[in-house]
């Protein structure tokens, strides 16, 4: 058995390789006996999968494995988004088995594991299943298998969080662009039942993702920004391969960062929608979104990277909204998982309520908070994973970075070093699966921000 490892957000590995019929079984085999120690046979379980390659087989290969261990297991009729799954664990009360890698380039698969209260699986839940890798698990009844379609449920809930009749009275041009991702036939459904219309590409599902990457960044939107910038009026909308994360353009064919959506999305849902509590946040979130709570009277919550510390707080405090800087969002009354089909429509309610463009809603954004904020990061290899705790160490004991001067340090995730200019911050954490530093930083103006970058990549 090639090495198996529980990263932030499940196990990944390439199709064919280390992703192959033994490991699938030996993974399978570790979620089994956790449901089975901690919850029994009754505890149903729930299986989906994204449109990658094998992604159906190996599903299918898990579910009947389960179903010989004794469980009851309910496996999706078709190709099915991780937030769609992650509802239906909650609304059924079941464990989840999602086969997707995400953003990953299209020869990588992965599993994720979603516990019933339907959010990334916390490190002592992997912590568990790594112990369960080795440990033995005998057939212990029949189970069953059946195909079931989760759909229905999804959209009934998701109808209940958003206001589809104000989002009809949205002078607005929509433009989805598929991405051959996982929302096709989900983000698309919702605006056909609601008899909103839109314009479309890359409406089926390929394993190769048009060649590109099933990340909605500017550099794989390309033609979606095009057709936004050929169509008056418009605004366009695509997610990732399992379609939890989101990437929006504005009317201008501009990509508009998670940070930005996230802040405004907080102003809707206090403004328009009596939403109360506080914002949960990643330590590599930007401060606009510190600066936009401190506006509203919202209580900061922030966590170490990665979703499943931004969900656990969201299952502690119940926040307005959690977010993180890569494209991930939820908000209360949802689940503690990342939904980039909720959060376009989020940003199309936004837009109705106000009446504004997207464009309009950004600088009323940066109106509010006083000043805009520019961020970047560097990965830094280093040549073992041996080298990576001097750097911290000796990031630990800085006392200025250039010209920058450190007021304090935060070290729940790697370390962050924030300025006494009170508007810029370095943060250096390990990317936790090679010998890479990930290295953010970001800064009230491009000229502080190249300032850093310099210095930084010296």
């Amino acid at each position: 058995m090639s090495e198996i490892k529980f990263g932030t957000d499940g196990w990944r590995a390439v199709v064919g390789k280390d992703f192959n019929e033994e490991n699938v079984r030996t993974v399978t085999k570790a979620i089994g006996k956790y449901v089975y120690d901690n919850f029994g046979l009754d505890k149903e379980i729930i299986v989906g999968y994204d449109p990658r390659n094998m992604a159906l087989e190996y599903a299918e290969q898990t579910a009947e494995q389960l179903a010989e261990y004794g469980f009851k297991v309910f496996i999706s009729k078709k190709v099915i988004p991780t937030p769609v799954l992650a509802y239906n664990a909650k609304h059924l009360n079941a464990c989840a088995v999602m086969f997707t890698a995400s953003h990953n380039p299209p020869e990588y698969l992965g599993i994720k594991f979603i516990p019933d209260y339907a959010g990334p699986a916390t490190s002592e839940i992997t912590d568990e299943l790594m112990y369960n890798l080795h440990a033995n698990f005998k057939t212990l009844g029949n189970g069953s298998v059946t195909k079931y379609n989760f759909a229905p449920d999804y959209f009934a809930h998701i109808e209940k969080l958003i206001d589809f009749k104000k989002i009809k009275t949205l002078d607005k041009n929509i433009i989805f662009d598929g991405l051959y991702a996982a929302s096709i036939g989900y983000f698309d459904k919702l605006l056909d039942i609601n008899e909103i219309k839109y314009d479309s590409l890359h409406m089926f599902h390929d394993t190769n993702f048009g060649g590109g990457m099933p990340e909605p960044k500017p550099k794989y939107l390309k033609e979606l920004i095009e057709k936004v910038k050929s169509t008056s009026n418009s605004v366009g909308f695509a997610n990732d391969g399992d379609s939890d994360r989101f990437g929006v353009i504005n009317e201008n064919g501009e990509y508009v960062s998670p940070n930005e959506i996230i802040s405004i999305l907080l102003m809707h849902l206090k403004k328009h929608k009596n939403y109360s509590g506080a914002l949960v946040k990643t330590v590599g979130a930007s401060l606009l979104l510190n600066k936009v709570a401190e506006k509203l009277g919202v209580e900061v919550i922030e966590t170490a990277v990665g979703f499943k510390h931004v969900g656990e707080a969201m299952r502690k405090f119940n926040p307005i909204i959690g977010g993180e800087e890569s494209g991930g969002l939820s908000i209360q009354g949802h689940i503690p998982e990342k939904d980039g089909i909720l959060a376009n429509l989020l940003i199309l309610e936004a837009m109705a309520y106000e009446n504004k463009s997207l464009v309009e809603l950004q600088k009323d954004l940066y109106d509010f908070v006083g000043c805009k904020f520019y961020n970047d990061r560097i990965d830094k290899r280093l040549e073992n994973v041996e080298e990576i705790k001097p750097v911290l160490e000796e990031y630990k004991n800085k006392t200025e970075i250039g010209d920058f001067k450190v007021k304090s340090i935060d070290t729940k995730d790697g370390v962050k070093l924030y300025f006494d200019d009170n508007t810029s911050w370095v943060l250096v954490r390990p990317s936790g699966t090679e010998p890479l530093l990930r290295i953010y930083f970001e800064s009230d103006s491009v000229e502080k921000l190249e300032k850093l970058r310099a210095v930084l990549q010296g």
